[in-house]
């Protein structure tokens, strides 16, 4: 099971649901300390910036990246939850729920995923840069995009609510 939180809410998620694995993505320079829970093996930490297109002094998502993300949920064995989290809970980490989902699960649809992830949050924006890396990455020929496209921007949220999506075998 995929976990999602924004940043102020990372300790209790994963004492909550006893996750093994932290998925972290920050802008540069944010503070973050891994909960004693979460072994350093065990935490990626992703540098970048929430942006879509490049920007002076600012970190765009890339390749490297998006591949560091991969790799990472490919060696998860899944027998314990994996929390990601970014500042808000609502662009970052839910692009990167998104993405696990459908690396992990190659055979579900792009579109039935965007939909889950929309009835599991609200306030889910998921950034568009790193559901195209993915895409690309993963050879979805564009429907990742379309389908995030499709479920539209989420509520206004200054933070997003923690929740969960279901992993299938």
């Amino acid at each position: 099971m995929i976990w999602v939180c924004p940043l102020s809410k990372v300790d209790a998620t994963v004492n909550a649901t006893r996750a093994e694995r932290l998925l972290s993505l920050l802008a540069p320079g944010t503070a973050m300390t891994r909960p004693p829970a979460i072994s350093e093996a065990n935490h990626l930490f992703l540098s970048l910036h929430d942006i879509a297109e490049p920007r002076d002094g600012m970190t765009l998502p890339g390749e490297a990246h998006m591949r560091t993300l991969l790799d990472f949920a490919e060696a998860w064995d899944r027998a314990r939850p994996m929390v990601i989290n970014c500042y808000a809970g609502i662009s970052r980490s839910t692009a990167s729920a998104y993405i696990i989902a459908a690396a992990l699960q190659p055979a579900r649809d792009e579109t039935e995923l965007a939909w889950d992830l929309r009835l599991a949050s609200p306030s889910a924006t998921p950034n568009p840069r790193l559901v195209a890396l993915a895409d690309a990455m993963l050879g979805r020929q564009g429907r990742m995009v379309s389908a995030i496209q499709a479920i539209g921007r989420g509520v206004d949220a200054f933070e997003g609510v923690p929740f969960s999506m279901e992993m299938g075998a």
